[in-house]
């Protein structure tokens, strides 16, 4: 790459595009869109050079932008709740008159926040005159869409991971108390779980599911699913370590 742009050494990491819209051509015309995160309009506007002069460097192309950012207020601590925040937004048309507003509006109408959206185009040669606005909203609204599925992947990942956590340390406290109920029944104080069972065990605790495939292809049924399974399982263990209890305690009286 022979822009200047390509040879700085950076600590941060390079911007990562979450979502691609699908190439729209019309009279050699070429628009397709792009999102990134990002959470201040500092971030936004890394995000625009890094696609403008990394991803497309050598291709000439109108990169229209807009971003939305919620972010704190001066002097705010965040502790008074929602009117602590507010939203940054800034477009920028990069020479395609009125189009980066159409963008940011499309971002807006889609609820989407601490995002850039990027709509490059590559013009044909040929005017396409009002056309080439409703190319950049349908390749806005493409990107923002999956933006959001991202988000709700996220989400969901987080709470599986939790839940996973959760059942693996209830199960445990369950195996744990099966084994005192059992050596308090055969009124043995000194017996031990045999080392193949504590290997078990520790196995159970050790594997975590591995939901890359999922969220590659950003599953959200299958993920909304497993979330709704996981719930009922934890319920299901608690409602068994619950009953476990109590029969140890009749037991211990």
């Amino acid at each position: 790459m022979s822009n200047l742009y390509s040879y700085v050494k950076v600590d941060r990491p390079a911007p990562k595009c979450l979502a691609t819209s699908q190439e729209i051509r019309d009279r050699g015309s070429a628009f397709v869109g792009s999102v990134y995160r990002a959470t201040t309009p500092e971030e936004a506007k890394t995000a625009i050079s890094h696609h403008r002069n990394i991803v497309h460097a050598g291709k000439k192309a109108y990169e229209i932008s807009a971003w939305r950012c919620m972010m704190l207020k001066h002097n705010k601590s965040g502790l008074g709740g929602p009117d602590d925040f507010e939203v940054k937004a800034g477009y920028d048309d990069d020479g395609e008159q009125w189009a980066g507003s159409k963008v940011s509006r499309v971002m807006q109408h889609e609820g989407v926040l601490d995002a850039v959206v990027i709509v490059s185009r590559w013009f044909g040669g040929t005017l396409l005159g009002p056309a080439r606005f409703t190319h950049i909203e349908t390749c806005a609204s493409e990107v923002c869409r999956a933006f959001k599925r991202v988000e709700e992947m996220e989400e969901c990942i987080s709470t599986l991971t939790r839940l996973d956590n959760m059942l693996a340390s209830l199960r445990q406290e369950l195996s744990d108390l099966t084994q005192n109920s059992e050596l308090a029944m055969s009124g043995s104080t000194s017996a031990q779980a045999p080392s193949g069972e504590n290997d078990s065990a520790e196995g159970r605790r050790s594997r975590q599911p591995d939901y890359t495939i999922m969220q590659r292809d950003l599953d959200i049924t299958k993920a909304r699913r497993l979330v709704g399974a996981r719930e009922s399982a934890v319920k299901s263990v608690q409602s068994l370590l619950s009953k476990k209890r109590i029969a140890l305690a009749n037991t211990e009286g």
